[in-house]
């Protein structure tokens, strides 16, 4: 090893020539890893230091439907100081128009944690207060634009009168709130009841947040408030996790993100093996000259493996310090849209996995060619020197690259969490490479076969004859932007799949609005004066209560479905007599009608099979602090798809019918008259809550126009990388292209004809790439939209067209960057040094 250490230090000195490919695909590769990494343990860590401000107290406790008895409260009071917060839905009111509001109740002790930025600036407590004998209310200012309101305006909610006393700028508990369907409107809590917003039975919950005492063990008052809230259907949160969604959102994000960037880091891979290769290409005169003077294989590959390996080291450390200060260089574009705090700074673990994956993957691309290397004899002083290197490696080459393979895989499956995904993701990546290499073979072969064949057509039997012809031009070059592109198509058909889904196909069939919080004396009035409407086709309504599932069995329901989003929080729970028109039973039978024995459930079948349910299970439903245990007797398809109503959960009328609840109703009408008919029903009914769909759709659309722009700009990093390649790709062959030009021009071509050939050949290699990447894409877009988005799937043209119009222009681009040379030489200097 000393002397191999002493010939390639040598070897090093002349320069980096030859590695400019390999440097910028592997620290470009490491880069994206380690600042996709950098950015999400700052989420992290900003959630973690931040997490009291973010939930809003030290530890919370939450409520359906009722407020805390005067027990629990007492309670809650022994733990720290409270603060009770009210949370609902509801219409703000102004004048003829109506808006979707989230609606926050607080006391006097709210923010327990951190500020409320008002314009112009009060306190909370003077904002509420109001003035000329109205209570206040802090409006967010997308609501007050979208109102035409202005501070000292006066609106409604329900049948009390505020007036705006401030713009409600930021609240320091938005984070932890989750995905709201309106802007949030805050006023004082004693104000909701007079409003008649809070009727027994109405949608809300109430939140009570602690600011704990000094020293208080947290997990031993999450144990006291399970023992002393048993059977109440409570939620607990604390600091340590105050924002669960987001944390859980953030984590899977950032893993898809480095499996984008692993995916660019196998097409930086492709760049490394084929600079690898051609430098060793030019390095096998030295390399026989070694052979000659007694050097072995193992030495030879040695040498160039210290070389490679202190060149990887260079490529790594580059990558984590580009990856590392770019997002604190952007730090306050990322904090700007982030809607939780950011702690962004340089931390080992992110980088420690950037290096690792880096590291892994330059092995696994260069010991191939390196083995490759072992194989030149002293003879091929006597041979054409850039012939480059050819055959297979040794056994033991190729297995340990296999188990590096193995261990990139394993890491990631392992640092990411996702084990199925990064299997799954890491098989597509393979069958794309195997694809490409195959098309590229492929193409070869049809080449050579088609430049024999053709009569008439000189310039292209030329190009076809040259994509044909020896090299690895094709290969590299289909290989690497096949990848880059597979990635931006799957991309491509993801996004425009969830964008039809949602803003597409669901409008046609969706109703017009949800309405919540109908009373019961209010459902048939509201229903016969909404069915007298010419505009509305339909109404349908169901009887509408939230219940936390809390037992499985006797089991703890966590045990038994995990972290299913059906026992995640409360759910929607209805009841039924007769069988509801158009119910499809799959399994077991519904109860009769009239049937008033112990507790029935219809379960939704296919969310009874994610969980493991069967006919028989037991479930126990805490639904307004009572716990009510039920057996499963039937199954039955429930469609969320169509916008109408869905309940996971139904139960027969007598089990439910007598506790305190209101109605839900859809209404399906023109959209010309929706309105008309929001003012009306805000008028007669200034209770209910009224849900525009075509409003919900808009907002679920803007969250993932954002998660769509994340995977883009990845994918869009994936292909810079391999547009690097094809530079360096076409870089590499410019000695050759001047030799064949030269040759063509003694053979009477004009320098237009010889253009045309080297564009002729590019835009093959383009094409082919273009069309593999569009079959991998549409694949991996297929999977995704089915299995994971589970959304019908439809081919994308107008992103397929996209994809092989950029590949055919992508190396176009490339190739006729080096094209001027070989037109630019004169043939005879070429051909006489060629002697």
């Amino acid at each position: 090893m000393t002397l191999a250490w002493r010939i390639a230090r040598r070897e090093l000195r002349g320069g980096l020539r030859g590695f400019w490919v390999f440097l910028a695909c592997l620290t470009l590769g490491v880069a994206a890893i380690a600042a996709i990494g950098t950015v999400r343990s700052a989420i992290e860590a900003g959630l973690t230091e931040q997490g009291a401000v973010i939930l809003g107290g030290d530890a919370e406790v939450q409520l359906t439907y009722r407020f805390a008895e005067p027990e629990e409260r007492a309670f809650f009071e022994g733990l720290g100081s409270v603060s009770e917060i009210v949370d609902f839905r509801s219409m703000l009111a102004a004048g003829d128009e109506r808006a979707l509001t989230q609606v926050k109740g607080a006391d006097d002790m709210y923010p327990l944690y951190g500020e409320v930025t008002l314009n112009p600036k009060m306190t909370v407590q003077q904002a509420l207060a109001g003035r000329d004998g109205m209570p206040g209310a802090a409006v967010d200012p997308v609501l007050l634009a979208r109102l035409g309101l202005d501070i000292g305006d006066h609106v409604k909610l329900g049948a009390t009168e505020f007036i705006v006393t401030a713009a409600l700028e930021r609240m320091p508990d938005s984070a932890g709130a989750g995905f709201s369907l309106g802007p949030p409107t805050l006023v004082a809590s004693q104000e909701l009841t007079s409003a008649g917003l809070l009727a027994p039975g109405t949608l809300f919950e109430t939140e009570y947040r602690i600011k704990t005492l000094e020293g208080l063990d947290l997990d031993a008052a999450q144990a006291e408030a399970e023992t002393v809230l048993e059977g109440t259907g409570f939620r607990w949160r604390d600091r340590r996790n105050g924002a669960p969604g987001i944390s859980r959102f953030v984590e899977r994000l950032s893993a898809f993100l480095v499996l984008v960037g692993l995916t660019g880091l196998a097409v930086g891979g492709v760049g490394v093996s084929a600079a690898v290769r051609a430098y060793l290409a030019g390095k096998t005169e030295v390399i026989a000259t070694l052979r000659s003077l007694g050097a072995s294989g193992a030495l030879v590959f040695q040498v160039y493996l210290l070389q490679v390996g202190a060149l990887a080291a260079l490529g790594i450390v580059m990558g984590l310090v580009l990856g590392g200060l770019l997002p604190l260089a952007f730090g306050p574009i990322i904090e700007a849209s982030l809607p939780v705090p950011v702690d962004l700074a340089l931390r080992v673990r992110p980088l420690a996995e950037a290096a690792l994956y880096g590291a892994l993957a330059a092995a696994v691309f260069t010991l191939w060619p390196l083995g490759q290397a072992e194989h030149i004899r002293a003879a091929a002083l006597f041979r054409d020197a850039q012939s480059g290197i050819k055959g297979w490696p040794r056994p033991l080459w190729i297995a340990v690259c296999g188990l590096l393979f193995a261990a990139l895989i394993g890491a990631a499956a392992w640092l990411s969490g996702l084990v199925v995904l990064t299997l799954w993701a890491a098989a597509g990546i393979v069958a794309a490479f195997v694809l490409l290499v195959l098309a590229a073979l492929g193409v070869r072969g049809l080449a050579r076969v088609a430049a024999r064949r053709l009569r008439g057509f000189k310039t292209l039997r030329f190009a076809l004859g040259a994509v044909g012809g020896p090299g690895r031009d094709a290969q590299a070059v289909v290989v690497s932007l096949g990848l880059g592109l597979s990635v931006l198509a799957a991309v491509g058909q993801i996004d425009w799949n969830l964008r039809n889904a949602i803003a597409g196909d669901l409008p046609d069939v969706a109703p017009s609005y949800f309405v919540v919080d109908v009373q019961p004396d209010q459902l048939e009035p509201l229903v016969a004066s909404l069915t007298a409407r010419p505009s509305v086709s339909k109404v349908e309504s169901a009887p509408m209560l939230r219940g936390v599932i809390t037992r499985i069995n006797d089991r703890p329901a966590t045990e038994v479905a995990g972290d299913h989003w059906v026992v995640r929080g409360d759910r929607g729970v209805t009841y039924a007599d007769a069988l509801p028109a158009g119910t499809k039973i799959t399994e077991g039978s519904w109860w009769g009608e009239g049937y008033d024995g112990p507790p029935q459930i219809s379960f939704a079948a296919e969310e009874a099979a994610e969980i493991g349910l069967k006919l028989g299970d037991d479930l126990t439903v805490n639904v307004l602090g009572r716990d009510i245990t039920a057996t499963i007797t039937s199954f039955r398809e429930v469609d969320f798809s169509t916008g109408g109503l869905g309940f996971v959960l139904s139960m027969n009328a007598a089990a439910l019918s007598g506790a305190p609840h209101t109605h839900i109703a859809t209404i399906y009408a023109q959209e010309a008259d929706e309105g008309a008919i929001l003012r009306d029903m805000a008028k007669t009914y200034p209770n209910i809550t009224a849900i525009r769909v075509r409003d919900a759709i808009n907002r679920v659309s803007e969250v993932l126009e954002g998660i769509a722009a994340a995977i883009t700009y990845g994918a869009l990093a994936t292909l810079f990388t391999g547009a690097i390649v094809l530079i360096g790709t076409a870089a590499a062959g410019e000695k050759a292209r001047v030799y064949e030009g030269a040759v063509l021009k003694t053979l009477g071509a004009s320098r237009a004809a010889v253009l045309a050939n080297f564009a002729l050949r590019s835009a093959l290699l383009g094409l082919t790439a273009g069309v593999i990447a569009l079959v991998a894409g549409v694949a991996a877009g297929w999977a995704v939209s089915v299995f994971v988005m589970e959304t019908e799937f439809q081919v994308a043209y107008g992103s397929a067209v996209t994809i092989i119009l950029g590949g055919i222009l992508a190396t176009l681009a490339t190739g006729l960057m080096f094209a001027w040379r070989p037109l630019a030489t004169r043939p005879a200097r070429v051909l006489r040094a060629r002697e």
